[in-house]
């Protein structure tokens, strides 16, 4: 019988779960602390063990690190709780799971990926490993889900929609973040669970995730550092130089490392650069578009007040990008898609490109519906110069907005409000 604990809120990864606990021997759910890792593993687990229970001086601790295979006894599916802090697990598990050949007999949770050569093999075929994020505006009720990104790949009619959303409700929206704990609390108070995030991270999380002190004030400022540059390609030397306009010399190498650790704690994350396969080569950038893991992050890291927000639109659309995207890798991966982003050397940008097998669909965000022009130009210029270079005809484009009515433009284009979307 699943463990799943009472108050248990359904997370769109939950189907992901169960699909891949019929394939592989294992699994590995990754992603941020505080996401809901734990409690989504004990909806799918019949025993646990937990690796950073204190009881008996952390027996489970010690225990694992004398012999990996002595924690795996429990009824299956055993979840094995923040797993990288023994990482000799992880072949353990690989090992059971390769021995028997059965599906679905162990959880993995993780809140940092350990360092490369921390255990022997990667796990491919025997470990199944997917990511999860804060929760989506649908986990917690804000998006109605009119409109199924599925569908529009199906070519279906979205139903109508207006959004219910204001720019104070989507200031509220950032300062919360998707946290589960968070989903509930005043709007006064919404800042606090980010800041404590933030303050751990920097104090904590960062030192442990491979026992290397770091400076916290440099963690924090790093963080704004990305939090200004944010959703954007931004070259490494840009975050270096506003770092070092703080801190002095610090070196490229040390802000790159630091860089490196926040991704391997999922706090900071690269989307890809899409290079679709096409008859002739486009010349396109590499640079990966950077992102902080969740809109309130930023907002801590920034020191931003609601009111300060309100002032600045710029800062405001750069959130709100962040926090579409966040709910755009949700509902992508829920349905097996991937995300990316369009950036080519003449300097025409699209702001999410998503892959659903051979199809492709291009996405621009614009906050406001005063942007919805712009947005659908850069979605036309994208379509006809990938067509000119056989490229296959998209499924469908849209403009994501933070209020309004969805509707479909005479273009085709879809501009669907942020709070209508489903997977």
């Amino acid at each position: 019988m699943a463990l799943t604990q009472q108050g248990y809120e359904p997370r769109l990864i939950d189907s992901v779960v169960k699909r891949y606990m019929g394939l592989f021997g294992a699994l590995s759910i990754e992603g941020p602390k505080w996401c809901g890792k734990t409690w989504t593993a004990l909806n799918h687990a019949n025993s646990a063990v937990y690796i950073l229970d204190p009881e008996n001086n952390y027996a489970n601790r010690e225990s694992a690190r004398l012999n990996p295979a002595a924690i795996l006894t429990g009824e299956k599916p055993l979840l094995v709780d923040e797993w990288q802090e023994v990482p000799g697990i992880w072949d353990a598990v690989r090992f059971a799971s390769d021995r028997t050949k059965e599906k679905g007999l162990f959880i993995l949770t993780g809140s940092v990926t350990p360092k490369e050569g921390s255990f022997v093999h990667s796990g491919a075929g025997r470990i199944g490993r997917i990511r999860m994020r804060t929760m989506s505006l649908y986990e917690s009720g804000v998006s109605t889900g009119a409109v199924s990104l599925s569908a529009l790949f199906d070519g279906i009619k979205p139903e109508s929609c207006i959004s219910r959303l204001t720019q104070e409700k989507i200031i509220d929206l950032v300062v919360r973040g998707g946290w589960p704990e968070n989903i509930n609390v005043a709007p006064e108070d919404a800042g606090i669970l980010p800041e404590q995030y933030n303050i751990a991270l920097s104090e904590t999380d960062i030192t442990n995730a491979d026992n290397v002190k770091r400076n916290p004030a440099l963690v924090l400022h790093l963080l704004a550092a990305v939090a200004r540059t944010n959703m954007t390609p931004a070259l490494l030397n840009t975050i270096v130089a506003d770092v070092q306009a703080r801190f002095g010399e610090v070196s490229r190498q040390t802000v790159a490392e630091y860089l490196s650790v926040l991704k391997r704690l999922y706090v900071v994350e690269e989307i890809p650069q899409w290079f679709p396969e096409l008859r002739d080569k486009l010349r396109l950038r590499k640079t990966p578009k950077r992102m902080i893991a969740d809109p309130s992050i930023a907002v801590s890291a920034l020191k931003a007040r609601p009111i300060d927000l309100t002032r600045d639109p710029r800062t405001l659309g750069g959130l709100f990008e962040n926090l579409c995207f966040r709910d755009l890798l949700a509902y992508s991966e829920a349905i097996g898609a991937k995300l990316s982003h369009y950036h080519d050397a003449t300097g025409l940008e699209v702001d999410a490109i998503i892959e659903l097998g051979t199809q492709w669909a291009g996405i621009e965000i614009k906050m406001g519906s005063h942007r919805v022009d712009d947005g659908a130009a850069s979605l036309k210029r994208l379509q006809k110069k990938l067509l000119s270079k056989g490229a296959a005809t998209p499924a469908f484009l849209c403009v994501i907005t933070g209020g309004g009515p969805f509707f479909t433009r005479e273009d085709g284009i879809h501009v669907i409000p942020i709070d209508c979307i489903r997977p």
